[in-house]
């Protein structure tokens, strides 16, 4: 009951082309955590390309920045990986213990150079805990549940940090975790080295999840309280609380692959990171007149061994005193047909527009085609290399987010259509 009257109201304030998108099906059903097994693991995507506007150089990139993100593929203009190893360290009757160290590389063009490479797993899990009928206690720094729409790279919840939690706890006809982490954990000092003030924040996450709904169908409830540390009075400003509600239905055997339904709820610095990430703290100078309401849909079929696609529908509202309010909505379908077991064809076609309580509305629309070398047919087989030649067509009003939100920096001026194109390899392993 819960699930039919969220989603009766979600879709009285959806635009009926998104109305049309759930309805029309019903991607695949993420995990719950990320899996982290014994061995060496990882993610690369990196690449080279250019663009065909009058200056020419480096590949651009298509998007309306903000609180918004973009359709990603033969549409990332940067690099990253990934990588590290999680090894069983001891045993102790029915218990596990599990390490996890994690390292990562960001680079905002095509070349990695000697951009730095960072920590972002560290971590230590004891599995199968008789006292908690199985479930799991960890501590460290992590990725912690953070399911993601592949085709705008957007985690749509992101829990990830450093802390400590209680795992996959059974309870009733679904598992509870609880999770304490610690936010932006840094102190800034003048000169002299006298304190000034803080970001940090103290953040509890709550999930109650994988509670069977339906036949293949689950939900997941996760919610998230953030208390704003520091003093009113330091450098940083005011600090404010926040919270945020999450509620998503996961549904598997939809055509060989599954669909995702989420409707989210925060407040002040629990509306997250970015434009999209809840669970994680945002900016805790952001008050209760700060909010962000998100209904999607995420479907991801493979109704053929050579044939599969990916659909997803948004619509995201942003408010706040200062700014006003922004409406974000958006529709894109990823097909994806295998002419041989390694050789496959990839289209991209996502369309998004915003409007503002102020201004105009700003439209962007981008289309790619993408003939692969894959590990095998289906639509998550990888690694994949990629050519890839990339369309955008945006209106007047969105001109100078695009130039803005472009990596490779203002270069299609006062034009409102662009064409990049390159190569690029995709990997998880």
């Amino acid at each position: 009951m819960l699930h039919r009257n969220m989603l009766k109201a979600a879709l009285k304030t959806l635009p009926a082309a998104i109305v049309f998108a759930i309805a029309s099906g019903s991607a695949m059903a993420d995990p719950m955590y990320p899996t982290d097994s014994e061995g060496f693991h990882g993610y690369l995507r990196a690449g080279a390309g250019s663009n065909t506007s009058g200056g020419g150089g480096s590949q651009g990139c298509f998007g309306l920045g903000g609180n918004t993100m973009k359709y990603r593929l033969g549409n990332e203009c940067d690099a990253y990986t990934e990588f590290g190893y999680t090894k069983a360290i001891a045993k102790s009757g029915d218990v596990t213990y599990m390490a996890t160290v994690w390292v990562n590389a960001y680079a905002p063009n095509s070349d990695f150079g000697d951009n730095k490479v960072g920590i972002v797993k560290a971590y230590v899990e004891a599995q199968g805990l008789d006292f908690l009928n199985g479930g799991t206690a960890w501590v460290g720094k992590r990725f912690y549940y953070r399911p993601d729409i592949h085709m705008l790279d957007l985690q749509y919840i992101n829990m990830n940090g450093t802390g400590a939690g209680l795992d996959r706890i059974p309870a009733g006809p679904g598992k509870f975790s609880y999770a304490f982490f610690k936010d932006n954990d840094i102190a800034q000092r003048d000169k002299n080295g006298v304190y000034q003030g803080t970001k940090s924040a103290v953040r509890q996450n709550f999930i109650y999840g994988e509670i069977p709904v339906n036949t293949n169908g689950t939900l997941d409830l996760a919610a998230t309280y953030i208390i704003g540390e520091g003093k009113d009075n330091d450098v940083f400003g005011p600090r404010h609380n926040g919270w945020q509600l999450s509620a998503f239905h996961r549904q598997g055997k939809v055509f060989g692959g599954g669909n995702t339904f989420g409707v989210q709820y925060g407040v002040g610095p629990g509306v997250g990171k970015g434009g999209g990430q809840f669970g994680a703290a945002g900016d805790t100078s952001f008050g209760s007149d700060v909010k962000r309401t998100r209904v999607f849909n995420d479907l991801a079929i493979q109704p053929m061994e050579n044939f599969g696609m990916e659909l997803v529908a948004l619509w995201q509202k942003d408010e706040a005193k200062a700014s006003g309010s922004s409406t974000w909505t958006s529709l894109g379908v990823r097909p994806v047909y295998a002419f041989t077991n390694n050789f496959k064809l990839i289209g991209e076609l996502g369309t998004d527009r915003v409007t503002q309580s102020s201004g105009p509305t700003k439209r962007l629309t981008k289309l790619t085609i993408a003939p692969a070398i894959s590990a095998g047919p289906g639509l998550w087989s990888r690694p994949e290399l990629r050519a890839f030649v990339t369309y955008g067509k945006w209106n007047d009003a969105a001109t100078a987010s695009v130039n803005t939100a472009n990596n490779s920096g203002p270069i299609y001026n006062n034009n409102t259509s662009g064409t990049s194109y390159g190569f690029q390899v995709e990997a998880w392993f």
